[in-house]
């Protein structure tokens, strides 16, 4: 059986190869797609089949797909183009006759009123159509969406944000990886949806207070209007578009959008899953003091 993974130079995606590799998966049957090769040339050298493939080239697609028995489409991070790359994907993996096809989405996102999940709706949609066989990873937070933040919450001692009290279910990559790599080597997963999450949820607050006590300083969270949000973001330098897609997600954890009490999460990877304060604790090693 050969496993194809998309978008391997980012993390998620290499960190589904390395899950595979690590559970003891023959290197030769992994493929690792990437639309720079170089970086990931170390997969290469580990054995792994490395091809070229864009998802706004559908030869290159056609190409990377050949003799591919399951495959993961991470999804693009190019948002309000990514549902016709999707397209691209999805119709390779029909011409290569794939018995399986896993796509990293976002929670409830048949139902989501965030602006993110838009795309990912319509991709979803287009699997249903596809006859593709398919299994649909909803995928919530990642915990490096906060620990990400530690440094500039050190020195500043505030967390800005929009979600209120709202409460988000987030995990840490290797989690969500983990997961996506053991649907690939599962039998009996086309047809399935699983709605991904950690397993303890925690508000803005909650973050402010556990980076506080680890840290050793105070930390506060500052609950911002959708719009101050934005505004705030930008001048921090993110694109205008970026900003408001981040700000209108925090909108959404406000009303519970980002919120997953399903379980499926820690019964895919058959552990509990990361907990904020583990993940602070490891982002804290590498922060200066």
């Amino acid at each position: 059986m050969t496993i194809l993974v998309t978008g391997t130079s980012g993390h998620l995606g290499r960190l589904v190869v390395e899950t595979l590799l690590d559970q003891g998966i023959d290197p030769t049957t992994v493929v690792a797609v990437a639309r720079d090769t170089a970086a990931i040339a170390d997969l290469a050298e580990r054995g792994v089949q490395v091809r070229r493939a864009d998802y706004d080239d559908p030869a290159s697609l056609d190409a990377a797909f050949a003799g591919v028995d399951k495959a993961l489409l991470v999804s693009s991070s190019a948002v309000g183009a990514r549902v016709g790359q999707h397209r691209n994907v999805i119709d390779a993996a029909a011409k290569a006759g794939v018995s399986l096809l896993a796509y990293t989405s976002v929670v409830r996102a048949e139902v989501s009123v965030m602006e993110l999940a838009a795309d990912h709706r319509e991709t979803e949609a287009l699997l249903r159509v596809s006859g593709v066989p398919h299994v649909i990873l909803r995928n919530g937070w990642y915990l490096e969406n906060y620990t990400g933040q530690i440094a500039t919450a050190l020195t500043h001692g505030v967390i800005l944000g929009a979600a209120g009290a709202g409460r988000v279910s987030a995990a840490a990559r290797a989690d969500y990886a983990a997961a996506a790599a053991a649907v690939l080597v599962l039998d009996g997963q086309a047809g399935k949806v699983y709605e991904l999450g950690g397993d303890e949820a925690f508000s803005l607050d909650g973050f402010a207070a556990e980076l506080a006590e680890q840290g050793g300083t105070a930390v506060a969270y500052r609950d911002l209007s959708t719009e101050d949000y934005a505004a705030a973001l930008v001048t921090a330098g993110l694109p205008e578009g970026y900003a408001a897609i981040l700000a209108d997600s925090d909108h959404g954890i406000a009303d519970g959008a980002l919120y997953v009490d399903s379980g499926e999460l820690g019964r895919l990877i058959g552990r509990p899953t990361t907990t904020l304060r583990e993940a602070i604790k490891s982002a804290m090693a590498d922060v200066p003091r």
